[in-house]
């Protein structure tokens, strides 16, 4: 039965993220979203780029996250 639980955990895809991080990666995405353009001319991206990310799936994580 251990061996089990063992391997449930080992299997998720991210095991070592916190529920806290996700939900803060949310709250900068919608923040991003609600920025004027001029400060998003300002940290050098476009509308649509953030648009882009904004819409993202909270579990949608950056690849430097995952390791």
């Amino acid at each position: 039965m251990t061996q089990i639980t063992r391997h449930r955990i080992a299997s998720r895809p991210f095991p070592r993220l916190r529920l806290g991080l996700l939900v803060g990666l949310w709250r900068q995405r919608r923040r991003l979203a609600s920025l004027d353009d001029r400060s998003l001319s300002d940290i050098g991206i476009s509308r649509r780029e953030a648009e882009q990310e904004a819409s993202r799936a909270f579990w949608d994580v950056p690849a430097h996250w995952r390791n």
